[in-house]
């Protein structure tokens, strides 16, 4: 089995996150320290992962399964190239937002928790993602996409795919 372990920059900012917070509080450091695994490991937590980041900051890999596994920005099992996070509270339920994860479901054919056959998408529902003045709204990577339409939605599709296609070429 490959051992898991960061690479030698990942492990050098890790150390010195760690060293933000007094001795015996390491475990202060798991946030930013799960987003840095998550990176490095494929985009997904899997239980080695995080029995590694638990080894690292010197607590019980419960304590890592606790925290990884109450967030939503954390993935316990693997994604897809694309993962579509679309808010699921209020004010995006009240302006449409289950009739988008409708619509994304057919479209990619899965249903939420699920990856796209092709590997590419992933969707996912989550808590509040902060644009409730311009709800529905998701979230792929960095850039939110906001005052969805079904209409909207397939060209956001449209254009990951090519994107996608092009960056697969460069390979």
């Amino acid at each position: 089995m490959e051992q898991i372990q960061f690479s030698e920059d990942t492990l050098a900012l890790v150390n010195r996150i760690i060293k933000r917070y007094p001795e015996g509080k390491q475990k202060s450091a798991l946030l930013p320290v799960l987003h840095l695994a998550q990176s490095e490991f494929n985009g997904w937590l899997s239980a080695p992962v995080m029995d590694y980041v638990a080894s690292i900051l010197h607590i019980k890999p419960i304590e890592v399964y606790e925290v990884a596994s109450f967030y939503s920005m954390y993935n316990l099992k693997p994604v897809g190239t694309c993962l579509i996070e679309v808010c699921q509270t209020g004010p995006c339920w009240l302006r449409g937002a289950d009739d988008i994860v409708e619509h994304l479901q057919n479209k990619l054919n899965i249903k939420v928790g699920e990856t796209s056959s092709d590997g590419m998408f992933t969707l996912k529902t989550v808590e509040c993602l902060g644009s409730c003045g311009t709800a529905p709204m998701l979230q792929v990577g960095a850039a939110y996409h906001e005052d969805l339409t079904n209409e909207k939605v397939d060209s956001l599709l449209d254009k990951l795919r090519n994107e996608n296609k092009r960056s697969s070429y460069m390979k």
